[in-house]
């Protein structure tokens, strides 16, 4: 089976009704995916896997489970390697908002990265703090997790700026990828700051 049919049965899987309402869909489950390719500390596979899910799913038998957890860990390490590359990550849903920004698959997305942030936070802050809420302000923009803070909820407001940062995603987390795992790299990629 090609990669491409095992992420066709992955998505399958991911977005059927059968999965705990927790759990994330295919295209959350790419960008949880991908923010723990950028975590510079490992999560270990047992527990990502677990947290995506959020409970146990039910396979149809260990066959069933070994061939979608294998294939989670490729995708992963598929992100890993275009985050390495030299290109942006392209992403599996559109980079727009929308007129319902809730329904928005981007939305799906930045909730799923998120909640990777979320599996080791104090990991990502701890070296670069205000480097990296600075890279990650798009995806939270995105995610609409953050809303209910006032900053948050004026750029919300705003469709056209709130579209422009989700649209500066792949930038971000390749920023964010070389900031992370390639410290050495750091001085040429922040830009200036202007007062």
């Amino acid at each position: 089976m090609s990669f491409a049919e095992q992420l066709t049965r992955l998505q399958a899987f991911l977005d059927a009704d059968e999965l705990h309402e927790e759990a994330l869909d295919y295209i959350a489950t790419h960008g949880y995916l991908t923010a723990l390719s950028i975590c510079p500390e490992p999560v270990p596979e047992r527990e990502w896997i677990d947290a995506l899910f959020s409970e146990p799913p039910h396979y149809k038998d260990e066959v069933e489970r070994e061939a979608i957890e294998s294939t989670l860990m490729q995708l992963k390490a598929h992100i890993a390697r275009q985050l390495a590359s030299d290109d942006d990550l392209v992403l599996p849903c559109e980079l727009d908002l929308g007129d319902e920004p809730d329904d928005s698959d981007i939305r799906g997305w930045c909730i799923g990265f998120m909640e990777g942030v979320f599996l080791r936070e104090a990991t990502w802050f701890e070296n670069a703090e205000d480097e990296v809420s600075e890279l990650l302000l798009p995806i939270m923009v995105g995610s609409g997790l953050f809303d209910e803070q006032p900053e948050f909820a004026d750029i919300a407001r705003d469709q056209e700026l709130a579209n422009d940062m989700v649209a500066q995603i792949p930038e971000a987390l390749t920023a964010l990828f070389l900031l992370l795992n390639a410290p050495e790299e750091k001085p040429a990629l922040l830009k200036p700051r202007h007062p």
